[in-house]
């Protein structure tokens, strides 16, 4: 099965896009961040937050059948991914994961892996609320809301992930490092 990634923007300049995958490779020193896939949703051209329009997308570019899919979203960006991965596998495709950056106020539920990476504390600790899955990233010390997809090699903060026994773990990283070990399977544990 082919691995795809779709980077569902929100409403910003596509430059803090560019910006986005940029400080994602400069955080990768092992060529790691290599996908087989990438598809970029032109959100100045469609509505950022609209399911069906990612999702028509979707369907022009990639097969659900053979493609295993991680959606990676960015505020309004995230409302339409939620909905697209949730239509995503209602025409039979794989949702691999989907990574909410700023996701603020939006509900995510799925039967896929969710991960929220947070500009800060609150947005962390009340997103939660609405969903927030096995692990999840925030930026300590905060920064604003658009950095965080602007400069993700630059946003420092902690990898959050629940333990059986109802603890946390925590690591002190990037939010670039986080999406990257996302992305590529990469184990939560120590180095």
């Amino acid at each position: 099965m082919q691995k795809a990634v779709i980077i569902c923007p929100g409403i910003h300049n596509p430059q803090l896009t560019q910006e986005f995958l940029a400080g994602l490779q400069r955080c990768d020193s092992g060529n790691a961040w290599r996908v087989q896939q990438l598809l970029i949703f032109n959100s100045q051209e469609y509505p950022a937050y609209s399911a069906i329009h990612i999702l028509n997308y979707l369907q022009r570019h990639i097969t659900p059948g053979n493609t295993s899919l991680t959606f990676i979203s960015f505020s309004a960006g995230v409302v339409g991914a939620i909905g697209a991965a949730w239509g995503w596998q209602m025409l039979g495709g794989t949702v691999k994961a989907l990574v909410a950056l700023d996701g603020w106020g939006v509900p995510l539920y799925g039967t896929f892996p969710i991960y929220r990476l947070s500009h800060d504390y609150f947005t962390h600790w009340s997103s939660a609320l609405l969903g927030s899955g096995e692990s999840r990233f925030y930026a300590d010390p905060a920064v604003e809301h658009l950095k965080l997809w602007e400069k993700p090699d630059n946003c420092l903060g902690w990898r959050v992930l629940r333990v059986r026994n109802g603890g946390e773990w925590r690591r002190y990283i990037t939010a670039a490092e986080f999406v990257v070990q996302l992305v590529q399977d990469q184990p939560f544990s120590d180095r």
